[in-house]
């Protein structure tokens, strides 16, 4: 059997596979980012799911992708907790901007975006990823995020710069006092994904100006920042994954168009497309490779 995951700070989507390559089993877990979880966290995690335990002995291949994955020490951090629960050594993590390139490729040049509870893009040669900038994090980037959002959306409603409608709802459905949010935002390490909780609530208001207007900003800051940093490669197609862009596509097509690129795709999530494509392109089944090494090239 085959474990194949794909995480963000949110959740992790898991899925089982067995000999022939069909998924036997599909599920989340929470999500890991090797910023703010220690092997042990993610060890201790993975040992209170049924499945996971259920299938830690049959497994003899894990490809990881997963948010924050693109340096050694992040890495090896993850490997090692996985290794913990896991009893193959044949173990791959990657960064989830590959998971993505993966997903959106059909074997051309693209720009890879993700737009999830964080965001981030690289350009993928159709091999190969390019990163020209850094994903700088939920305080610094994260532009177009859910975190982005969430974060003006409770700046805003502490400085009364909320639509009324808006406000009224907020102190119907929240009671947020900003003694207790700070102590999540500043004490804790999941700043981002408290704050990307805070996308639904906003979604309700989708259209609304004020919404509307926030969106069609992050978009726009995401785009310059993350987008025409390529605007010297070949490829000016973009592809974008992650239920902002899925939910906001109109807006991202838009902003696109307004800076010279094109919009090619947009999946809600990298799931089965990611299966596909390892199994199409990568070779996973096959039963002659006892390690998983780099799929990246």
């Amino acid at each position: 059997m085959i474990a194949i995951a794909e995480s963000g700070s949110t959740k992790t989507e898991w899925f089982v596979l067995n000999d022939e390559g069909e998924i036997v089993n599909n599920f989340n877990t929470q999500g890991f980012n090797p910023d703010f979880h220690s092997a042990n966290d993610i060890s201790a995690a993975l040992k209170e799911v049924d499945e996971i335990v259920r299938y830690s002995e049959q497994v003899c291949k894990v490809y990881f992708f997963g948010a924050s994955c693109s340096s050694e020490v992040n890495i090896a951090k993850v490997k090692a907790g996985i290794q913990a629960v896991f009893t193959t050594n044949s173990i791959h993590v990657d960064h989830d901007l590959l998971a993505c390139a993966y997903a959106l490729s059909d074997g051309q040049p693209l720009i890879t975006c993700i737009l999830g509870t964080g965001s981030n893009s690289a350009y993928f040669d159709g091999e190969k990823m390019q990163e020209e900038i850094p994903a700088l994090g939920v305080f610094m980037g994260d532009e177009g995020s859910g975190a982005y959002f969430g974060k003006r959306f409770i700046r805003d409603y502490f400085y009364k710069k909320l639509p009324k409608e808006m406000e009224d709802e907020v102190n119907l459905q929240f009671n947020l006092k900003w003694s207790e949010v700070r102590q999540v935002i500043y004490g804790s390490n999941q700043a981002n994904v408290y704050l990307a909780l805070f996308m639904p609530f906003i979604y309700q208001f989708k259209d609304h100006p004020y919404v509307r207007d926030i969106v069609e900003e992050g978009i726009a800051a995401f785009i310059d920042a993350h987008v025409c940093c390529f605007s010297e490669y070949p490829s000016k197609e973009v592809g974008f994954v992650g239920t902002l862009a899925f939910l906001f596509q109109d807006i991202v097509d838009k902003k696109l168009s307004e800076r010279g690129f094109k919009l090619v795709k947009v999946v809600k999530g990298p799931g089965k497309n990611l299966v596909e494509y390892l199994i199409k392109y990568k070779g996973i089944l096959d039963t002659s490779t006892t390690n998983a090494t780099s799929l990246a090239g």
